[in-house]
């Protein structure tokens, strides 16, 4: 007796996702290799505790207790909701990024917590290549081991750029406000909190409006999150203007 078509149809299919499965296999751990060899160079020629102490001697660095509740609050529902909860690396957020590139065909998502951006904007180049991704996963694990959330926290806002040359939240602060961090309003912390993302486009020195429709956002991301809610997120925008 033949085989029905549908059968071999579907026989067909199953094994091209088990090759599909097979491919993508060797391809992680040929790249994880490489990106594992990269990590241990990196940490070896500027290892994690000498990073971390380097970035937190520096003048004027801002400690956690004297950032706005409202301004971690807008970082954390924006970058990497999922921040205390993870060991450095979000596999949701990996997940939905690798899906996302794989339609894309190209590397549109990264995935990347705020432990992987410290780890990426402290060792590595900004090139999208998958060696760098893998070694930057192994660099955010070691720095989770070596940090508390807080610490890890304090390392990525004293030294992210906020646009228009300021870089950390001390200057940004300073720079487009004149205050210092613990006496933002809620307005200003959250306008800050979103201009990470693409400093260049949303400095609020070039481009304003732009600035204020990442803050909306950033509000919106908060609502998801359930750390403010709607009317207080329309309070914030209204009391702005």
């Amino acid at each position: 007796m033949k085989k029905k078509p549908r059968s071999l149809i579907k026989k067909f299919i199953l094994h091209l996702f088990a090759a599909l499965f097979c491919i993508i296999a060797v391809i992680f751990l040929v790249f994880g290799i490489k990106g594992y060899s990269m990590y241990r160079d990196a940490v070896t020629a500027y290892p994690i505790p000498q990073m971390v102490s380097s970035i937190q001697s520096r003048e004027n660095f801002v400690e956690y207790e004297e950032l706005p509740t409202i301004y971690i609050d807008a970082v954390i529902s924006v970058e990497d909701k999922r921040f205390e909860s993870h060991c450095g690396v979000d596999f949701i957020a990996i997940g939905r990024a690798v899906w996302n590139d794989i339609k894309a065909m190209s590397f549109v998502e990264g995935g990347s917590t705020i432990t992987q951006q410290i780890a990426k904007n402290q060792y590595y180049t900004q090139e999208k290549k998958l060696e760098r991704k893998f070694a930057e996963i192994f660099t955010a694990i070691e720095l989770e081991k070596y940090c508390s959330k807080q610490e890890i926290f304090e390392l990525y806002v004293n030294t992210i750029y906020f646009g228009s040359g300021y870089y950390g939240i001390y200057d940004a602060a300073e720079g487009y406000y004149g205050k210092q961090p613990s006496e933002l309003s809620d307005y200003e912390a959250v306008m800050l909190a979103g201009l990470p993302n693409a400093p260049s486009a949303y400095s609020l020195n070039a481009n304003p409006d732009l600035a204020y429709s990442r803050m909306e956002t950033v509000l919106s991301s908060m609502v998801k999150c359930g750390v403010i809610e709607q009317e207080q997120a329309e309070d914030i925008l209204r009391n702005g203007n």
